[in-house]
């Protein structure tokens, strides 16, 4: 699998409701919708499960949050807020976007034509309302009367028993979930029931904040609270479980803190690549290039990303020219490519999660058309390397006799250079550039010797298709 396309699904809905001019659930998407996402691997619907009513009450109250809001969405009305898809009360599919039957006429379209069907997992937290919270409170990190006293903030009661936030080691908790228990038993397998249960609905789950349950990152979160550290890791035998009935089932996990080699080792297919977006983002062609050094092993099972739900949009943050340089680098990169909803057409709106609609925003046409050519351009195939080329970026690809070259001018000055192949050359040589189309026919001798002479303008690419 090579390109992921995430879609916010409620929003989205909303979208082809007013489009539509009626309701639009899972179930009767438009047959036009399903077909433009041909081309993609994979579609990740965002944001399925059932939403939790106590969650909700706790967005609409929270100040922070109503600004956040606001500023998204400046017509923001009650409605408009309908809770974190990452404060999940159940894992079946919200009725309101079609409910368990909705989800499976989606797959059944997307497997019509070729797309697998990704959802999400969050084995952090659970909404504050979910049913274990009562039936099983062992399976969450619990305190005391004293703790809630001191620390409301952390803390909730239910019930006889106080239950802690959901937390990362190195932010304030969330409001809205509750912390479940990584080294509590019952605990994991309830996490296999419920990732089994999912793998008949979908073709993989994109698990939020992966490395959370790492017996070390969760002992230095919650201490003594937690527990003595289980003798395994939590991941494993979770994934050796699921694909016990699903063999071909994908985990995808989002990476943060350098854990991506660690998780590739535990069973997942695919981990985020952060590392690369920061430097994406921020750097120069200097620190992206080493970025790409690494091994082929390790690289083979990233996932590149200029956005997703929880980063800006990416033509507000990396403007200028730098988007379309870093688009074309994550596109012809080895491993996988996630693209976002709205990214093609230049949304500039980071939405909240907790959000039901977008705000109207004006299509980045010229944006769109570069970014459906740069979709449609499938060239990791075969042999990668990445060359040496200290002025611009530059890698190929080699499949038998067929070859590919990408160079990229990631800098806002003018490039000239000369890009030197890997590859024995004939006479003549014809460059195709798959972008834009145009035609350079070059000589052989000259391509041996001196190298492919080069010159980009500031953020500008060539992805070139190379034959005799």
């Amino acid at each position: 699998m090579t390109a992921v396309y995430e879609i916010n699904t409620w929003p989205w809905l909303a979208g082809l409701s007013r489009g539509e001019g009626r309701p639009v659930t899972l179930s009767d998407v438009p047959a036009r919708v399903w077909d433009a996402l041909a081309g993609f691997d994979a579609v990740w619907l965002m944001g399925v499960w059932e939403r939790s009513p106590a969650g909700l009450a706790i967005a609409r109250e929270d100040e922070g949050l109503r600004k956040d809001f606001h500023e998204a969405l400046p017509d923001l009305t009650t409605g408009d807020v309908v809770g974190s898809p990452y404060c999940v009360r159940s894992y079946a599919v919200d009725e309101h976007l079609g409910g368990p039957e909705g989800l499976a006429t989606a797959r059944a379209e997307l497997r019509k034509r070729g797309l697998k069907l990704i959802l999400d997992y969050v084995p952090n937290h659970v909404a504050p309302d979910h049913p274990a919270i009562l039936e099983n409170p062992e399976w969450f990190i619990n305190g005391t009367a004293d703790d809630l006293a001191a620390d409301p903030a952390r803390w909730f009661a239910a019930g006889e028993h106080v239950i802690a936030r959901g937390r990362d080691p190195y932010f304030p908790p969330w409001p809205d979930v509750a912390q479940l228990n990584a080294f509590h038993p019952g605990l994991r397998r309830a996490t296999t029931g419920t990732l089994s249960a999912i793998a008949e609905q979908c073709d993989g789950v994109r698990c939020d904040m992966a490395m959370l349950t790492f017996n070390e990152i969760f002992a230095r979160t919650w201490g003594h609270l937690a527990g003595p550290p289980p003798a395994r890791e939590f991941w494993p035998a979770i994934v050796e479980a699921v694909r016990v009935e699903h063999p071909e089932f994908l985990f995808i996990a989002e990476a943060y803190w350098d854990t991506e080699w660690t998780l590739q080792q535990q069973g997942f297919d695919l981990c985020y690549d952060k590392r690369l977006y920061d430097r994406l983002a921020h750097e120069e062609a200097r620190s992206v290039r080493e970025h790409l050094w690494a091994g082929l092993d390790f690289q083979n099972k990233l996932i590149r990303f200029i956005e997703n739900h929880d980063e800006p949009r990416a033509a507000t943050a990396l403007a200028g020219g730098r988007e379309r340089a870093a688009a074309v680098a994550i596109a012809t990169l080895p491993g996988a490519t996630l693209w976002h909803d709205g990214q093609f057409e230049g949304r500039r709106v980071k939405l909240p999660v907790f959000l039901a609609r977008y705000p109207d925003e004006p299509v980045d046409v010229e944006l769109r058309a570069f970014s459906s050519r740069l979709a449609q351009v499938r060239i990791k195939q075969g042999e990668w390397r990445l060359l040496d080329t200290p002025d611009v970026l530059g890698w190929t690809w080699e499949n038998g006799d067929t070859r590919y070259l990408v160079v990229i001018n990631f800098s806002d000055g003018t490039a000239r250079t000369r890009v030197r192949l890997p590859w024995n050359f004939a006479t003549r040589w014809r460059l195709t550039d798959l972008l834009d189309g145009r035609v350079f026919d070059r000589d052989g001798d000259e391509l041996a010797t001196e190298g492919l002479y080069v010159e980009l303008p500031p953020w500008e690419s060539h992805v070139l298709e190379v034959r005799v």
